[in-house]
């Protein structure tokens, strides 16, 4: 229920901050953006979430330093290693199909790598904070960046089909 409060601040601020602007350069540019913009707010919620009702209480536990030893649950076997390797590279397969498209320029795979892991550094490096129950592995990093490169690829090989549906759109 905490959540509620997060999902409530994050629909203030697209309506508030977004909604008009990206209205007014299009319905693409609506439809990409703001597919970009609940996707992200999910990414929040499995990984962040709830953040406004943590905020008082971010000093009161330790911060636990992050895991720089990479896939060292892969090779401990401990839990469920797979699964959590899988889940975050499809967790930003999306963010690697998105960001190209929410740019006007061409968006190299560079770039959206270099994107990827600034977005999965910003998640490690938070999660900690916001939650003592949370901790932040360099394997997660490399996962979450794999997931945006697979994303990004296939953003490239869909991309005629892609920019023929948002012309549709743009069109309409």
């Amino acid at each position: 229920m905490k959540e509620l409060v997060d999902f409530v601040v994050l629909i203030i601020i697209y309506f508030v901050k977004f909604y008009k602007k990206w209205k007014a350069k299009g319905r693409d540019v609506l439809l990409v953006n703001t597919t970009m913009y609940i996707y992200l707010s999910f990414v929040l919620y499995f990984t962040l979430m709830p953040i406004v009702t943590s905020i008082p209480f971010v000093f009161n536990h330790p911060y636990t330093p992050m895991n720089l030893v990479p896939f060292v649950d892969v090779l401990n076997s401990r839990g469920d290693f797979i699964r959590q390797v899988g889940l975050n590279v499809i967790m930003t397969v999306p963010f690697g199909f998105l960001l190209p498209l929410t740019k006007k320029e061409n968006a190299k795979l560079l770039k959206v790598v270099f994107y990827t892991f600034l977005l999965s550094l910003s998640i490690e490096i938070l999660q900690p904070f916001i939650s003592g129950f949370r901790s932040s592995d360099i394997t997660d990093i490399i996962t979450n960046v794999t997931g945006g490169m697979l994303g990004y690829i296939m953003y490239f090989i869909f991309k005629p089909l892609t920019i023929k549906i948002l012309n549709y759109i743009k069109d309409r």
